[in-house]
C-alpha cells in the first residue's frame, strides 16, 4: 500500500496561493506611482533648464526689495528673457564678479542637487541679483550736484534705494560697451557690483550672455509674495544720441 506523505498537497476544496504572487502584485501597483514621479521629475527639471528657474537671495545688496533668504523666480524663456533698465536680474557673474561655479557632476548626486536647487533656489557662488542701471551705448554717472545718479543726461530718482542710502559715494563717469550692461544694488553701501570692478576688464560691465533673467516674482517668504518695485525713472530715460557721422574731406 503506498502511502503519501501529504507535503504540499491541499486540502480539498482549499487552494494555496502561489508564491511570488503578492510581490508582482505589490510591483503592479507601484509602477503608475513611479511613472508618475518621473514625469512629474522629468517637467520640474525642464521648466527649470528654459523657462522658469528659482534661486535664493544670498546676501543684503538688494535691500529693502529682497531680503536674504528671499526665493525668487527668474525667467529664462526666449522672449520672457527680455530685460531693459530698472529690471532685477540674476547673473552669472563669473568672468566678471566672482569664484568659478563648481561643475555639477553626474549620476545621482547630480540630480539630487537640481532638485534640491529647485525647491530651495539656486545659491551658486558666483549667481549675483543686481538692478540694471545702463544698457549698451548708455552713459552712467554719479553724481549730480543735488547727488543722484545720472543715465544719458538725466537725473534719476531711485525710491527703491535702501533708507538713508545715497547713490554712491564713488564717483565714477562709464559709457557702457555695446552688449554689455551695468548692474548696481539697492542696498549701495552693501553691495559690491558694477563701481568695485571699474578695473576689471569690462570696467565693471557685465555681458548681456551672462544673464540669466529678470526676476518674475518673490515666492517666499509667503506673506511677502509679488513683485518688485518698479524703477520708473530708469524706464524713461531715452537711449543715448549717436554721435553725428564725421564729414569726410573731399578730394580735388
Amino acid at each position: 500500500m503506498e502511502v503519501r506523505s501529504g507535503v504540499g498537497s491541499d486540502p480539498p476544496g482549499v487552494r494555496t496561493p502561489r508564491r511570488g504572487y503578492r510581490g508582482r502584485h505589490r510591483a503592479i501597483r507601484r509602477t503608475p506611482l513611479l511613472v508618475v514621479v518621473g514625469l512629474t521629475l522629468a517637467i520640474a527639471i525642464v521648466v527649470r533648464s528654459f523657462f522658469l528657474e528659482p534661486f535664493s537671495i544670498p546676501s543684503e545688496s538688494m535691500q529693502p526689495g529682497l531680503q536674504p533668504g528671499d526665493r525668487v523666480l527668474v525667467t529664462k524663456f526666449g522672449p520672457l528673457r527680455h530685460f531693459q533698465r530698472g529690471d532685477v536680474v540674476v547673473f552669472d557673474g563669473t568672468s566678471t564678479f566672482g569664484a568659478i561655479r563648481q561643475p555639477d557632476g553626474n549620476g545621482l548626486g547630480a540630480l539630487a542637487r537640481r532638485l534640491t536647487e529647485f525647491v530651495a533656489g539656486r545659491t551658486g557662488e558666483s549667481d549675483y541679483v543686481k538692478r540694471v542701471v545702463g544698457v549698451g551705448g548708455d552713459r552712467v554717472r554719479c553724481c549730480t550736484s543735488d547727488g543722484r545718479l545720472q543715465v544719458n543726461g538725466t537725473a534719476v530718482a531711485e525710491p527703491y534705494l535702501y533708507p538713508g542710502d545715497v547713490a554712491s559715494r564713488q564717483k565714477f563717469d562709464v559709457v557702457v560697451p555695446a552688449g554689455r550692461v551695468w548692474l548696481m544694488g539697492d542696498h549701495r553701501s552693501r553691495s559690491a557690483d558694477s563701481r568695485s570692478h571699474l578695473a576689471a576688464p569690462g570696467g565693471g560691465t557685465v555681458a548681456e550672455g551672462d544673464v540669466i533673467g529678470p526676476v518674475a516674482v518673490r515666492i517666499w517668504p509667503l506673506n511677502r509674495i509679488g513683485g518688485l518695485d518698479p524703477a520708473p525713472a530708469l524706464r524713461s530715460v531715452n537711449d543715448p544720441v549717436p554721435d553725428p557721422p564725421k564729414a569726410s574731406r573731399a578730394r580735388t
